[in-house]
């Protein structure tokens, strides 16, 4: 059976960090709290930049790592939940941006989970013989979306993106389990 084999990857992050003592002055919390309950001390936080912006230089750096050209690619997938754009859809301007012209391209918003939804997606259209070649991208700019006067959430986000290549493999062996719970959904908004 042909598998999804990672080939490359390739990150971006932006240059401002918010440690948690900056979230200090915005929200009453403290670095011990934030540490304590997530163990996080710093986030990235996007200027200018938008997430198709970042979700390009992840892309870049995954198909240099890859040592694939883009016109290669069969399929782009952008997992994001913060796209400044609907349409085209963010994976459509990464490929305009890296020119694999023969690609499809499709976003998935998911939220936390929407790199391990694309994951499993490029799985399947390789495993149908759809695409030989999946770029995978996760990217996002929560921080333009978050309440940063909540400080049960604002700790917890900040931007980049991440990307793999998949390239179509004999060897290797795909298992995933994916369940959602709807029913849960204001867990993070309520």
């Amino acid at each position: 059976m042909k598998n999804g084999r990672i080939a490359g990857t390739g990150s971006y992050v932006p240059e401002t960090i918010w440690k948690n003592e900056d979230l200090e002055k915005m929200v009453e919390t403290s670095d011990a709290w934030i540490r304590e309950r997530t163990g996080i001390g710093a986030r990235h936080i996007a200027g200018e930049e938008t997430v198709a912006q970042m979700a390009v230089k992840a892309a870049r750096r995954a198909l240099e790592n890859a040592g694939i050209c883009s016109t290669e690619l069969d399929l782009i997938l952008v997992g994001t939940s913060s796209s400044e754009s609907i349409f085209p859809n963010t994976a459509c301007l990464v490929q305009d941006e890296i020119g694999a012209f023969r690609a499809a391209c499709l976003d998935v918003s998911a939220a936390c989970t929407g790199f391990l939804a694309v994951y499993e997606l490029g799985q399947l259209y390789i495993r149908s013989g759809k695409a030989k070649n999946v770029l995978l991208i996760g990217a996002d700019a929560l921080s333009r979306l978050v309440d940063w006067s909540d400080r049960g959430t604002c700790i917890l986000f900040g931007d980049g993106a991440g990307a793999v290549v998949l390239r179509e493999s004999k060897e290797g062996l795909f298992v995933q389990a994916a369940h959602s719970d709807g029913a849960k959904g204001d867990v993070l908004t309520g």
